[in-house]
């Protein structure tokens, strides 16, 4: 389990770009080193944060007083290699630190079915059941089978069955039960429960369906659903590219508001209205950033929304933590005003809030 050396810079390690350096950096390369490095820390009371691939973080300037411990554990173990008609399924294991691009794209060469629309999304892994990742009518909750972690509280190894994940819309028992500023549980590896086959699992996603010319509902091969997918989110900004700043981003900046039936109703005609099995009603937060008249491309640089996408903030370059963050304030401020809606914001502020 290698210290390595210091001052490193979150910034360097962040998709925003942002973040001062950390005291101390680990570096985990088996489960066993990312139990020990974590353990460490909680039993000398040292800040610590679990590194994934630094996709949905937003790191103070000052950077963080405390370990920081990369999750670099790899392995992708599916139950059995090709085609079993007998179950017409796999189940794949995956290391909480495997890059979440490369096993929609292995798993898509393999013909394991039903991440496939969740192609392009940055990040670890691991990260993606804390969030439960979701895009374009996927959700990893929908083919997650048991996530394995570390209880930092019982000091034990501790496997989840899907069912007791707690997964709703962008959120899981993971995200939710905290000790300190960190998350209860540390992600050790993701088991996953696919199906098998040339076709993807039925298109749920208008957009999506429009894209590859089908119904909803519809099957396409999944291969050409990966693709869709890659092209529709790198029309937005939405997959990183080092030399277009409008990737330099943490995603969607905002998640896409749970309004009462009350509060759906008193939005304007034309509104988005997608019905929830709670009888909550999510409505859209790009659509509620633009009608309250932030365009894309909105603010002074060096930090301003995407010219591609209103839910994105973006570091055009030498941005600080603190001209993203009022950014937002404005943006939020801004959707409060016009709807009376308070928009909150998706990736996790490390040592930093919104104004």
């Amino acid at each position: 389990m290698p210290e390595l050396p210091g001052p490193r810079a979150l910034r360097d390690h962040t998709t925003l770009r942002l973040g001062g350096p950390a005291a101390r950096w680990v570096r985990a390369e088996s489960d066993d080193e990312l139990v020990a490095a974590v353990s460490a820390c909680d039993e000398s009371g040292e800040p610590v944060l679990v590194l994934g691939g630094g996709s949905n973080l937003v790191v103070a300037d000052e950077g963080f007083a405390g370990t920081v411990v990369e999750v670099a554990t790899r392995g992708v173990r599916p139950d059995h290699e090709g085609a079993d008609p007998a179950c017409g399924g796999v189940t794949v294991t995956v290391a909480a630190g495997e890059s979440w691009d490369a096993f929609v794209a292995r798993a898509v060469a393999a013909e394991w079915v039903g991440v496939e629309a969740l192609a392009g999304i940055p990040g670890a892994v691991g990260a993606t059941p804390i969030q439960n990742v979701g895009a374009y009518g996927q959700e990893v909750a929908q083919t997650v089978a048991s996530v394995r972690t570390w209880d930092r509280r019982e000091g034990a190894v501790r496997t989840f069955a899907a069912a007791d994940c707690g997964f709703g819309y962008r959120s899981s028992r993971f995200k939710h039960e905290r000790i300190g500023a960190g998350s209860r549980y540390v992600v050790l590896a993701v088991t996953f429960q696919l199906t098998q086959g040339s076709l993807g699992a039925p298109v749920a996603y208008g957009e999506l369906a429009r894209a590859l010319g089908v119904e909803v509902g519809e099957r396409a091969p999944a291969a050409e659903v990966e693709a869709a997918v890659r092209r529709l989110r790198a029309a937005k900004g939405m997959v990183l590219d080092p030399g277009d700043h409008d990737t330099w981003s943490a995603g969607s900046f905002f998640t896409n508001p749970l309004l009462s039936t009350d509060q759906a109703a008193a939005l304007p005609e034309g509104a988005p209205r997608f019905a929830q099995p709670d009888g909550r009603v999510k409505t859209s937060a790009a659509w509620l950033i633009e009608h309250s008249g932030f365009t894309k491309g909105y603010g002074e640089p060096p930090a301003t929304l995407s010219t591609k996408h209103t839910l994105a903030l973006t570091n055009r370059g030498g941005a600080r933590t603190e001209d993203l963050l009022a950014l937002a304030a404005v943006v939020r401020d801004g959707v409060r005003a016009r709807f009376g809606i308070d928009l909150e914001p998706e990736p996790v502020l490390v040592g930093c809030a919104l104004p």
